[in-house]
């Protein structure tokens, strides 16, 4: 076993892979991140992250994202061989869902060579708050699937600073007695 050494902390045993100190470093950053005091609420973007590593693996089917106008975004699917029977697309929890399942092959059909996949396939996508899927349609073996994005409003409100009930009456600290 060797000893090495990187700043203050001292490392003992193989040396780590460069896709788990990557991952190390992202963990970090995204604790460091979450975890500030300046950031109240953020918990469920954290959760998000989360989903979307988990999901960013998968290459079937391929997939565009395209920006249609300055609020409207449209994904558009490769589902080749699929009927829209076979394609279901769904939002559950913010996170837009695409599945697809081909229907049962003929048992008596024989292939000399199969090079088209006929798998079924999930794809998620998660969607930021507030963005509504408008519609899907499918078009020459394409899913394309129209998302819109709201513009967002910009909200002021000013918060009253009110004195705080029982502390003081005319500048004197309650519970404070002054000598006879």
């Amino acid at each position: 076993m060797s000893d090495r050494r990187l700043g203050c902390h001292s490392f003992v045993g193989p040396k780590p892979t460069r896709s788990e100190i990557e991952e190390d470093a992202l963990e970090m950053t995204r604790m460091t991140l979450f975890n500030s005091p300046h950031m109240l609420g953020f918990d469920h973007f954290e959760r998000v992250l989360d989903r979307i590593a988990k999901t960013s693996g998968e290459g079937y089917p391929p997939y565009n994202i395209e920006q249609t106008s300055e609020t409207g975004l449209r994904i558009t699917l490769a589902v080749a061989g699929f009927t829209m029977d076979c394609l279901q697309v769904s939002v559950e929890d913010n996170q837009l869902i695409i599945r697809g399942r081909q229907a049962e092959e003929d048992p008596n059909r024989v292939y000399l060579h199969r090079g088209i996949a006929a798998r079924q396939f999930q794809r998620a996508f998660v969607l930021a708050e507030g963005i509504e899927v408008k519609n899907a349609t499918m078009d020459n073996g394409l899913l394309h699937i129209d998302l819109q994005r709201p513009l967002p409003e910009t909200r002021v409100r000013t918060v009253k600073i009110e004195q705080a009930a029982g502390n003081t009456i005319n500048g004197n600290a309650l519970g404070v007695s002054k000598g006879k």
